[in-house]
């Protein structure tokens, strides 16, 4: 039997504790399903105050007032507290009062590169102080971008850091720096070589993060392998995609997974009536039934047979706004249920709140609520992410998790994990077009919809999209077999 993998994971969000997007999911689950596996774990976060309660989670005061030395003259005072995700496997967090204790958002300050820069020399700092001998560590996205950077540079002398091997996972590259990338002057462009700037020199909030990890890192990998050869094209590449070219042998995707504790339909104490794929009856029963309570709760007229058609994401250009509100007066002829669930753009929520005004019996949007999360995806039919990009998405692994058929575009993760459904032979999970066109799109939700006429094999394909494995078990094993190719 191998040995047992020591591993960091570092991330700026980790679920329960802090959340914005997928990122905390893959940072609570992949950890989890490493320790199930047999591997010593650990996660390093940063302790957003007014986000996350002590008490409440029961934190731990670890090390105080340490001082931390950023270079050559800046100096800084943080804290270190600890928690648990399960039994087992820690939570570590790092709080500072001047970077993470002002806001209740996670993110947008006029100054997140030196938030995290604090916090990657500080993750750094806590593994030196445990004297925590990492095999692997784990960095997730560009917040933790500098951390392979300052393996290979400041701490490539440290005992107990030297033979660390990392991984720089990138789950979005659209996100490089506290900063969109593409409003960088041309002359303040961080080209990856140059030392790190001091916390008083404005070139700080210019470096590129990620381009630094991807120079840097032992191995990097994206969450499906679809976006990972996508990334490598002017088209996807954010242009970063020379680098990762010139870097494609160390370069890999991994589909995420989810978590299937967290989302089970059969354990969900949020819906109205809990099922399974096994327990589903042909008449899809549960499901009408938690539609019609939806139907109630929200205010649209309850009719148990009407397609129901749902989002949950971010209400975004990525996630494909811009096409849905395209087609919406389209569907709206139709005889259907549209239910919008998610905060994100103005330009998007604007006009769908003008035509929840206007047709309140057939379109609801509602703002984010992880409450009921769970419950739209448990009543609705079919779920629509018609993205523009999606390195890997995970509403589409949830939906089909709870029988609600996707229907995506056929880019990144999608790609990946959503098979078109083809009625002759009973192959398929969704329904799938490919260009970036409304008329496709509205086109693969009408042969949604003329699907789900014919009961029998819509209740068939609901079935099967239930039974499709999503879970972190799989994508867990790939990673360790990743790191054992780092540590060679």
């Amino acid at each position: 039997m191998k040995k047992a993998l020591k591993i960091v994971h570092i991330a700026s969000e980790v679920a329960p504790f802090s959340k914005t997007g997928g990122l905390g999911d893959v940072a609570r689950s992949l950890p989890k399903a490493l320790k199930r596996l047999g591997h010593d774990v650990c996660i390093i976060t940063p302790l957003y105050a007014k986000v996350i309660n002590k008490e409440e989670n029961n934190l731990k005061p670890l090390f105080t007032n340490v001082n931390l030395r950023l270079n050559s003259t800046d100096e800084i005072i943080v804290n270190f507290w600890q928690g648990q995700l399960m039994e087992g496997l820690p939570v570590y967090f790092v709080e500072c009062q001047k970077y993470f204790s002002k806001h209740k958002r996670l993110y947008g300050s006029s100054h997140e590169n030196a938030r995290f820069l604090v916090f990657s020399v500080a993750a750094l700092k806590l593994l030196s102080m445990l004297k925590f001998q990492a095999d692997i560590i784990h960095c997730h996205d560009w917040q933790t971008g500098l951390v392979p950077h300052f393996l290979k540079h400041d701490f490539r002398y440290s005992k107990t850091l030297k033979n660390a091997k990392s991984i720089f996972t990138i789950h979005n590259l659209i996100f490089q720096l506290g900063r969109n990338w593409w409003e960088v002057p041309l002359e303040h462009k961080d080209y990856g070589r140059g030392p790190i700037p001091h916390l008083d020199n404005p070139r700080l909030e210019t470096v590129n993060f990620a381009k630094r990890a991807i120079l840097s890192a032992d191995i990097i990998n994206t969450v499906s392998e679809q976006y990972r050869s996508e990334i490598m094209t002017k088209k996807f590449g954010q242009d970063l995609h020379r680098i990762l070219r010139n870097r494609s042998d160390r370069l890999f995707g991994i589909v995420n997974g989810i978590d299937y504790n967290a989302y089970n339909p059969e354990k969900d104490e949020g819906l109205t009536q809990r099922y399974s794929a096994s327990t589903l009856d042909k008449k899809l029963s549960a499901k009408k039934a938690n539609k019609v309570a939806l139907q109630a709760m929200v205010g649209l007229p309850k009719d148990s047979l009407v397609p129901m058609l749902c989002t949950t994401s971010r209400v975004t250009f990525q996630k494909g706004f811009k096409l849905i509100l395209e087609i919406i007066p389209a569907l709206l002829r139709l005889d259907v249920q549209l239910v919008f669930m998610g905060d994100g753009n103005k330009e998007y929520i604007q006009p769908l709140k003008k035509l929840q005004k206007k047709y309140g019996r057939k379109l609801i949007w509602l703002p984010f609520d992880g409450k009921i999360e769970t419950s739209l995806y448990a009543s609705s039919d079919l779920f629509l992410l018609p993205s523009n990009h999606e390195p890997c998405g995970i509403n589409q692994l949830i939906a089909m998790r709870y029988g609600c058929v996707p229907i995506v575009r056929e880019v990144g993760g999608l790609y990946d994990t959503v098979e078109d459904y083809n009625p002759a032979t009973g192959r398929g999970n969704g329904f799938t077009f490919e260009r970036e066109d409304g008329l496709d799109f509205f086109g693969a939700i009408m042969r949604a919809l003329e699907n789900y006429q014919h009961r029998a094999a819509w209740g068939a394909l609901v079935r099967q999209t239930m039974k499709q494995s999503n879970s972190w078990e799989i994508p867990a094993k790939k990673y360790v077999q990743l790191y054992r190719r780092a540590k060679k």
